[in-house]
């Protein structure tokens, strides 16, 4: 399965938080699964941290190694991305949700997310 990590998930996933359930946890670490996480996603952790609306442990240069150690692909923001973009409903008015949910869509990919308003697009999301 392609993922699609949503930057909540991510953040769960490199902090060990408990409250990402165990089976989305083995989804991301399943060798047979192939993760992204959007550089949107990182765009707005960078904006949360930089006015202090997000604590980082252990930093934010520390995001790209924990990547990198756990095979999981930057995700750049194409041009068919933004096409699929405002092509979208309003249902979700969060910018950085909404270029998520049209990357999914673009690059068919399954969205491992929490948030329920994801749903109302045609997109792939997985949460258990």
């Amino acid at each position: 399965m392609n993922i699609l990590l949503d930057t909540h998930v991510f953040m769960w996933f490199m902090n060990g938080d408990k409250t990402l359930p165990e089976s989305t946890r083995e989804i991301i670490r399943d060798v047979r699964n192939k993760c992204y996480f959007s550089i949107a996603s990182i765009w707005e952790i960078a904006i949360k941290h930089s006015i202090n609306k997000l604590d980082l442990a252990s930093g934010f240069d520390n995001i790209q190694d924990f990547m990198f150690e756990n095979d999981i692909e930057l995700l750049p923001i194409g041009f068919g991305h933004i096409q699929q973009l405002i092509s979208l409903e309003y249902y979700h008015r969060d910018p950085f949700d909404r270029i998520i949910i049209a990357q999914g869509i673009a690059e068919e990919l399954t969205i491992l997310t929490k948030d329920g308003n994801f749903t109302n697009y045609r997109v792939k999301t997985f949460w258990k």
